[in-house]
């Protein structure tokens, strides 16, 4: 396939309007936002009114007929202000309601997709649990039949956008029975907020994507009717892998949008800031370093776009998936660390854009699957075995 990976003139026309929301709406406010660890309803309304939650959903469900590469072009623009933001929107579309368009009923695309493109509520994907991180499918959370429901027990941590006063649903994975060798068969389940026995714990104390919701859910004999198990039974473990391989697309332009954010800051402090008698940036220490980010930022966009023109183009793309989460957020906490010491002492202060980022990295290398992870998936990829 091709690598040409220059923008269509509609996805052009999306960056733009996205990098001007932005800078003009996002970076004067978001500040404080992060400061008071709140989430901001304010922006992710404004976000809703634009189309954002919708970009690759069908206009007959609400969406704006977009693709997986717009959703990808936004990401990027939001992050290079603010990863909150852009977690949330993140979270909120590949997460919370690609899995009802994925594997969803009619019905229930009907019910749900329509609100969740609009942003009028957002959707939240249960996975992680506890004692079983990296290995999703040790989930212990189980759903058993009880006539025309579902009765669900256990427990989830980690989960982005649960407890926001517009969470509309979270899909659950959930042991619902055993195959003839044991092994659990991993289903899932669409459960509603407000749903007796739903349990929402306030939110983590976290290092970072402070302005994002982060939180555990406990379920105790929650029961939702059978009409919301979401796709196959059986096949949940089969639909949140699909899942995660395109959400690794989305959090790699996160990843570059952090990347590049750090390379804009760092070029206007290196030109402004004096020491010695003159910018900081005339010093060739300084520009081969922010000659090293500026080229880490733009592999991670050529990375994450192949990944992403894979996968619209309905070829085999869970190699290149990995291998940009693996790469776009390793080159995220490097030119985190690199914009921070370039800012000196400033660097370490609130106050500036790159303390925040700083902050923000490191879970790119967790969340979505490990960078660990990610090396096992490459190298599955690469017909290893072991």
């Amino acid at each position: 396939m091709s690598l040409d990976h220059r923008l269509s003139e509609e996805h052009e026309e999306l960056r733009r309007t996205v990098e001007e929301f932005a800078h003009d709406v996002v970076a004067p406010k978001i500040g404080d936002y992060y400061e008071r660890h709140e989430f901001p309803y304010e922006i992710v309304r404004q976000m809703g009114q634009m189309g954002l939650f919708g970009l690759p959903f069908p206009e007959e469900y609400g969406g704006m007929g977009g693709d997986y590469l717009a959703l990808g072009i936004a990401l990027e623009e939001l992050a290079r202000v603010d990863s909150s933001v852009a977690i949330t929107l993140e979270a909120g579309v590949s997460l919370g309601a690609m899995p009802v368009y994925r594997f969803g009923t009619e019905e229930q695309k009907r019910e749900w997709l329509p609100k969740l493109c609009s942003g009028e509520i957002l959707g939240a994907f249960g996975l992680t649990e506890p004692d079983c991180g990296s290995d999703a499918g040790g989930t212990k959370t189980t759903a058993v039949r009880d006539g025309d429901e579902w009765v669900i027990n256990g427990t989830k941590c980690f989960i982005t956008n649960s407890g926001t006063d517009i969470t509309g649903l979270v899909t659950v994975t959930a042991v619902t029975g055993r195959k003839a060798d044991g092994s659990p068969l991993i289903s899932s389940i669409i459960v509603p907020s407000g749903t007796p026995g739903f349990t929402v714990a306030a939110p983590y104390s976290k290092v970072g994507w402070n302005a994002s919701d982060t939180r555990e859910l406990s379920f105790q004999d929650v029961r939702v009717p059978a009409a919301n198990l979401l796709g196959e039974e059986g096949r949940g473990y089969a639909q949140f892998l699909r899942i995660l391989d395109e959400g690794r697309i989305a959090i790699s332009a996160l990843a570059t949008g952090l990347a590049q954010g750090c390379v804009d800051e760092s070029v206007a402090y290196a030109k402004t800031r004096h020491a010695f008698g003159r910018p900081i940036g005339d010093n060739q220490a300084i520009q081969f370093k922010l000659a090293d980010m500026e080229l880490r930022a733009h592999m991670s966009r050529v990375a994450w776009r192949d990944a992403a023109s894979r996968l619209v183009h309905g070829e085999p793309f869970k190699k290149e998936a990995a291998l940009a989460k693996l790469y776009t957020s390793t080159v995220a906490v490097d030119n985190a660390r690199d914009a921070t010491q370039i800012h000196g002492g400033y660097g370490f202060m609130n106050e500036y854009p790159v303390a925040r980022m700083w902050r923000d990295s490191k879970i790119l290398e967790i969340g979505e699957g490990t960078s660990e992870v990610q090396r096992m998936l490459i190298a599955r990829e690469l017909g290893l075995t072991g």
